[in-house]
């Protein structure tokens, strides 16, 4: 009875703080309606997440988009979690909802950082923590700044990965945990499976480290004890390794779980990144958004500013709102390390070492797919919570009242240097003056001795001190803002049943709010954006831009080609036989900013022109979106019927003329390894042409129904992965509730 209370108060504790993020984040919300909404966000989350559930809508699963051909893989692109069960039933109650752009966006993030709050407060009462400050842990958990400017707002893979971080990591510390029972290995796989599902490999990097180190302090622990047993003691010298064994095997069962059952996800990701523009980054992209060394008091005051290496490699000056997490973790881990520093080694000595290297890593640079260091804050700010809540757990009333006094001074001296260094940002007041309000707020609270108020002030401060943060200092200052209007959901001007390129110069500088204040993108569709009318586009947001049509005409992240490519393809692969009908392109939409057009003139019509840009269609009626050619001079002409074109699959009628010729069926979308096509019950070969669409040969003479289905090797074996490892997780569970049942039956 005494563990059931136990888990009511803990769930009682985990809604308690999903609830006050939710506060904050409604209270950031009625400061400022599109702080959730920003960048990727706009041009290539939001719309991939509406083409989700237009997909779920229609009974399809979303592997691909008919919409974008550079980002119509949606599984390879790893970053929408397609493969979270979480992820996919949120976009499918919130897509039922009638609510704008940025209040889609802010729902999705909201449910997001509740989950995480609840996460990072169930991982601190693990520790014995008590409320309180297990409260504060999941504020500076799910609030501080790198997620909120960063995760929340722009870069939804790192939230939706991250939130299941704190959850696994407390899953894993039950599992490692000996007096717990032997199915304590099922705890583990269900939050790895989300976390790496959710769609940010940094975050799958830091899972590994925290699991290394879980595995690496018993290990030392025993180890120590090892080296004290004296020899004589009767004992076998191989027990403490089998004890060790034990204790950690259940961590490494619950791990291949958990991958087992995320496998189509990584799986995806490690073949769609073959190849690709990801694995060829410029070297300079590993020294960008390092954590300078002087940059690290903005951890107390987030207006801090000095110069920081950016996305274009340019020292700049820079705010360090990523480092915000409410002030009071950093002065209380420096007291304790200060004032007691043996004790506190000695209870947190492998969390601070953790802490350490964490710490190292954002301030290194990067190798291989990763890039930006910065990108371990949240990390590092978890850890920071959960070292700084045990060093006030340590603390008696008087050393709490120290750690006051201390955050006063701290924020005296910050106030000073960054006045004399300039190194205060514009922001320092009145958000310094603030901050010091509260630390003299603190000071005062824990001078009186009320030990309510005493326990909830840590919580409390932090809570106010990250609103009036983002309250004070714009989030995601550096990354560009679109004025995207709902307008966008309609086609016009543009016909749903052709397949448009379109040209325009980079979103990030030429469309961002600061240089077109109105509404954009009706006519060009920047990144990702035609999703959300169900437009069919060559252009598409895409970080890892696969070989093929990425390759072919210079895609860009971002969507835009390179402008003198795209000169060249209108001017010379516009044509009858040209590349551009080949694979099925008949609108053509260039930006007012470019005044070339596709020719000859005679196959092209300008059908639109407003201030966007103009928009031409090919004579005549849309190219289906699959045809009988003669690329190659060599093949007959099969009459197509009945053409009926899914996301994943795509069947048609085929009458192929008797003689010596195959047909080439043509396939107007874009080329991924893993396309299989069948014919009467007979297998036939896929292949393509420069990776741009797939291409079947018929041979002569047959008829009946061709399907063509998108079924790659990754996909097959990731998903008996994924169900043997289910079926194992779930016949385990029961056994694991009926040994539960049989304990509790005994003992009445």
């Amino acid at each position: 009875m005494s563990r059931l209370r136990s888990t009511r108060s803990e769930l009682i504790g985990a809604t308690i703080a999903a609830v006050a993020v939710i506060l904050f984040s409604t209270l950031l919300l009625a400061h400022n309606p599109r702080i959730f909404w920003n960048d990727d966000y706009e041009i290539s989350v939001l719309p991939v997440f509406a083409d989700m559930a237009r997909a779920w809508n229609h009974g399809e699963f979303p592997l691909l988009s008919p919409f974008s051909w550079v980002c119509g893989n949606l599984a390879g692109e790893f970053q929408y979690g397609v493969f979270s069960i979480f992820i996919n039933a949120l976009i499918v109650c919130i897509w039922k909802l009638p609510l704008t752009f940025s209040q889609q966006a802010a729902a999705v993030s909201i449910a997001h950082l509740a989950m995480l709050s609840a996460g990072a407060f169930m991982l601190a009462r693990g520790r014995q923590l008590s409320t309180p400050l297990s409260i504060f842990v999941a504020l500076v958990g799910s609030l501080n700044g790198w997620i909120i400017c960063w995760g929340a707002s722009d870069w939804f893979g790192a939230l939706g990965a991250f939130t299941w971080l704190p959850w696994a990591w407390w899953a894993a510390e039950r599992t490692v945990n000996p007096r717990r029972s032997r199915w304590r290995f099922l705890w583990p796989a269900p939050f790895i499976y989300l976390l790496i599902t959710g769609g940010f490999p940094y975050t799958v990097l830091m899972l590994g480290l925290v699991l290394v180190w879980l595995v690496l302090r018993p290990t030392f622990q025993a180890g120590a004890i090892d080296l004290n047993r004296p020899n004589g003691s009767g004992r076998s010298v191989n027990r403490p390794y089998r004890n060790r064994l034990a204790r950690i095997w259940p961590l490494y069962v619950g791990v291949i779980l958990g991958l087992g059952l995320a496998a189509p996800a990584w799986l995806a990701l490690l073949d769609y990144v073959q190849g690709s523009a990801r694995q060829s980054l410029d070297p300079s992209a590993h020294w960008q958004w390092l954590i300078p060394w002087n940059a690290w008091p903005g951890l107390v005051l987030p207006s801090w500013t000095v110069n920081w290496s950016n996305f274009s490699s340019k020292i700049e000056p820079h705010r360090a709102a990523e480092l915000a997490c409410g002030m009071v973790a950093p002065a209380a881990l420096c007291l304790g390390l200060v004032v007691n520093s043996r004790a506190v080694l000695k209870k947190i000595g492998w969390e601070l070492a953790l802490l350490l290297v964490v710490f190292i890593l954002a301030m290194l640079p990067t190798a291989g797919v990763f890039r930006w260091s910065f990108r371990w804050l949240p990390l590092l700010h978890l850890v920071l919570a959960l070292c700084a809540a045990e060093a006030l757990a340590a603390f008696p009333q008087k050393r709490r009242r120290i750690a006051a006094f201390l955050l006063l001074l701290l924020m005296l001296l910050l106030m000073l240097v960054g006045i004399i260094a300039k190194t205060g940002g514009e922001h320092l007041f009145p958000l310094a003056w603030i901050f010091f309000g509260l630390a003299l707020i603190w000071l005062g609270i824990e001078s009186f001795g009320f030990q309510f108020a005493s326990d909830w002030s840590p919580p409390a401060i932090t809570f106010v001190a990250l609103l009036v943060t983002y309250f004070c200092i714009p989030p995601n200052g550096g990354v560009p803002k679109y004025n995207l209007a709902q307008s966008l959901l309609e086609s016009q001007p543009l016909d749903p049943q052709r397949l448009y390129f379109s040209v325009y110069p980079p979103p990030e500088t030429l469309y961002r709010m600061e240089a077109k204040p109105a509404p954009i993108g009706q006519t060009v569709r920047l990144g990702s954006t035609s999703m959300w009318a169900g437009l069919r586009f060559v252009n598409g947001y895409s970080p890892i831009r696969p070989a093929g049509v990425a390759r072919e005409l210079a895609s860009a992240i971002h969507g835009e080609v390179d402008p003198n490519l795209a000169e060249w393809l209108l001017q010379h692969q516009a044509n009858e036989d040209g590349l551009l009908q080949r694979i099925g392109i008949d609108g053509i939409v260039v930006a007012k900013e470019f005044n070339f057009a596709p020719q000859p003139a005679s196959e092209w019509q300008l059908v639109t022109e407003n201030d966007e840009g103009r928009v031409f269609h090919r004579r005549g009626e849309p190219l289906p979106v699959v045809r009988s050619v003669n690329f190659f001079g060599k093949n007959s002409i099969a009459r197509i019927s009945d053409i009926a074109a899914g996301r994943n699959c795509l069947s048609v009628s085929l009458d192929v003329p008797v003689g010596e010729h195959p047909a080439l069926i043509a396939f107007s979308r874009p080329f991924f390894p893993g396309y299989r096509a069948r014919i009467n019950g007979n297998n036939l070969a896929v292949f393509s042409e420069r990776n741009l669409i797939p291409l079947v040969e018929v041979p002569p003479g047959m008829h009946g129904r061709m399907t063509l289905s998108y079924r790659p090797d990754w996909l097959i074996y990731g998903g008996v992965s994924a169900i043997t490892s289910a079926m194992v997780w779930m016949v385990s569970a029961i056994f694991a509730f009926c040994a539960l049942r049989r304990q509790r039956w005994r003992r009445k």
